[in-house]
């Protein structure tokens, strides 16, 4: 009688520990820390997840060159979307229809803007060279290829503005406004230099 007695007293307290542990093993897992569960939160969706808590050495050089080689994926595929004209790779800058139609107007169009460069360096060189009257003569090739460039910068982006308001009235999102300065500084770069790159060869303007 007091044997039992002794022996239930002393197995009784141990129910609560199997209690306690079937809340605690109930998902198969410890329940994250709020620190954790906020760092899960900000993890970035693209690319290789981090190491997890309590990898070896090896195992966090590994994640960290896994998740170099995501982003430089990442990236490779972002540029190549850019070059190809994706929207969903643009810019704010370059999203709408308004401005493809203005790309594609002014990479069919051969631009005085894109041999400023070349001038440029021309009169330079020739400013350099110990003469005087071949020094003014620079001076006048590239202070009146400055004033050809404005000119026709002035006008292009007037017409261009032009355009676009009469192709994309009344739709919203197009990216109609400010299409005349996007086109003329467009105009500028050279046609390999240009992102997005040119889709159309030259003479192919679109109706």
């Amino acid at each position: 009688m007091f044997g039992r007695d002794k022996a239930a007293s002393t197995a009784a307290p141990q129910e609560p520990q199997a209690d306690q542990a079937v809340k605690v093993g109930g998902k198969g897992r410890p329940t994250p820390t709020r620190r954790e569960s906020e760092a899960r939160n900000k993890r970035p969706l693209i690319g290789a997840p981090p190491a997890p808590k309590g990898a070896t050495k090896e195992e966090r050089k590994a994640a960290k060159e896994a998740r170099r080689a995501a982003a430089r994926e990442e990236r490779v595929k972002a540029r190549e979307g850019m070059n190809r004209g994706d929207e969903r790779f643009l810019p704010a800058r370059d999203k709408g229809p308004a401005r493809r139609y203005v790309r594609d107007y002014i990479d069919a169009r051969r631009n005085i803007g894109e041999y400023f460069l070349p001038v440029a360096l021309i009169s330079l060189v020739m400013g350099m060279v110990n003469v005087p009257a071949l020094r003014l003569v620079s001076l006048v090739v590239l202070y009146g290829f400055v004033l050809v460039v404005a000119v026709d910068s002035y006008l292009l982006r007037k017409r261009i503005q032009k355009k676009v308001d009469a192709k994309f009235e009344g739709r919203s999102g197009s990216g109609a406004a400010g299409a005349g300065t996007y086109g003329m500084m467009r105009a500028l770069q050279f046609r390999r230099g240009r992102m997005p790159r040119p889709l159309v060869n030259r003479g192919e303007f679109p109706s």
